[in-house]
């Protein structure tokens, strides 16, 4: 008699697995699609109702996933949502893909994966294979999720059920490396964890990376997104320095980049967004402070990097007193409202930061952003402005904050009194110009 590790392995190999995505967002949702097309039967589970009814129309809200990819796969069976987690009880494989912020007061907020994993408990059963996907600290799956799903269960890990980490790696509005196309760490419990996250998700996915423990597959998660947020805290450091030294920041960087060998190139900006990187280097900062050990370079890019929303209010304040101008009662124009080029996600975004500064100081604040028709700031309804160039024309200073592709440098510098460019987006056209003011 075959037990339930070949049982599920054959499963997996038969294509006769049912599959669950728990969370569909950003990351959620285009792993759905992926193994949905890959042939399985994928059950998407959500606590957002409006998610969920807008998935079984046949639709997407999530631009990196087209409706034209979704309304297929829902037509055919293969996808679905819900909001019932017994939909568990049927399923062989379940990828948990839920959000990990930090709170207030920068410690980790776990409370969405409990949640998850309480919910999910009541439904385990033998032959069931969880991967978390969410970022967090060494040792969540072994020491928070595997105690949570056992604690009404005599299930055996590794023989009756299978867990994993596999941390997510996407990067909003990227076409060049995807869900599918991205290597994917898969790091389980056991060894026979192991193999079965790597066998279920080398169906759908390119290339699989198993490494010796979650442990392993949680750290390399971290040190991906800490270079990131190091490298550009040293460049935002580096601006600062040639802002003393009046030199050219974005000449050195692109000068420096021209090394072939040992170097990579970062820019600086007004800050950190998105929902990784000024997030998930703090996972790890936290737990080593209750090994007591201190993450000097994780806190100190974390400082510099904080402070740049703050460094971009008062580069503004300066370029308008050049200008003979108060902050308070200024027109300031945001063009962007992004964390990133080209893409409607405002997590974390460092222009919702610049612009509650600016705020703070009586600015008269408006913004444009083509991918973020509206938003809320300081409980107050901000609308996209409708017409860019009017408003370039009225603003007292105009501030690029994200360069989306479709902003013209020509017609804002044509259309503008006044500039500050946080992204030498401008280019060439800004150096040296009276009304451009660069990071």
């Amino acid at each position: 008699m075959e037990n339930t590790f070949e049982l599920l392995k054959n499963k997996i190999e038969q294509g006769d697995a049912r599959m669950a995505v728990i969370g569909l967002g950003y990351v959620g949702l285009p792993l759905a699609a992926i193994f949905a097309e890959a042939g399985f039967q994928v059950t998407g589970i959500d606590v957002n109702p409006a998610k969920i009814e807008i998935i079984n129309r046949g639709e997407s809200y999530i631009p990196d996933i087209a409706s034209e990819r979704i309304q297929p796969l829902v037509k055919s069976g293969n996808l679905k949502a819900t909001s019932d987690f017994s939909a568990l009880d049927e399923i062989d494989l379940v990828s948990i893909c839920v959000p990990t912020p930090l709170r207030k007061t920068g410690d980790p907020d776990m409370s969405f994966i409990i949640s998850a994993a309480e919910q999910i408990a009541p439904h385990l059963h033998p032959g069931i294979a969880i991967a978390f996907e969410s970022s967090t600290y060494p040792g969540t799956t072994r020491e928070l999720v595997l105690p949570k799903l056992t604690a009404i269960h005599d299930l055996k890990i590794g023989e009756d059920f299978f867990l994993i980490f596999s941390p997510e790696r996407i990067d909003p509005g990227r076409t060049d490396w995807t869900t599918k196309n991205t290597p994917k760490i898969v790091g389980g419990i056991t060894p026979h964890c192991t193999q079965i996250a790597a066998l279920w998700y080398g169906t759908a996915l390119d290339k699989i990376v198993p490494v010796s423990s979650p442990e392993v597959a949680e750290m390399a998660k971290l040190l991906e997104n800490t270079f990131r947020m190091i490298n550009i805290g040293l460049v935002n450091e580096l601006a600062l320095m040639c802002n003393r030294l009046q030199i050219d920041v974005w000449e050195v960087i692109d000068a420096a980049a021209t090394k072939p060998f040992g170097f990579m190139k970062f820019t600086p900006g007004p800050g950190l967004g998105g929902h990784c990187i000024p997030v998930d280097p703090h996972y790890l900062s936290w737990k080593l402070k209750t090994l007591h050990y201190t993450a000097k370079f994780i806190d100190l890019a974390s400082e510099i990097n904080t402070n740049m929303p703050r460094y971009t209010v008062g580069l503004i304040q300066d370029a308008l007193n050049l200008h003979q101008k108060s902050l308070n009662g200024s027109k300031v124009l945001v063009l962007g409202a992004a964390y990133k080029p080209n893409v409607d996600d405002m997590r974390e975004s460092p222009s919702l930061d610049v612009m509650h500064l600016l705020k703070q100081k009586s600015a008269i604040v408006s913004y444009h952003d083509p991918f973020i028709p509206q938003l809320e700031l300081d409980n107050e309804q901000m609308i996209s402005v409708p017409d860019l160039n009017q408003a370039l024309q009225q603003a007292d200073c105009v501030v690029i904050l994200t360069n989306h592709s479709v902003y013209n440098g020509a017609e804002i510098l044509e259309n503008s009194r006044l500039i500050v460019d946080t992204r030498n987006a401008l280019g060439d056209a800004g150096k040296n110009n009276p009304k451009v003011v660069r990071l």
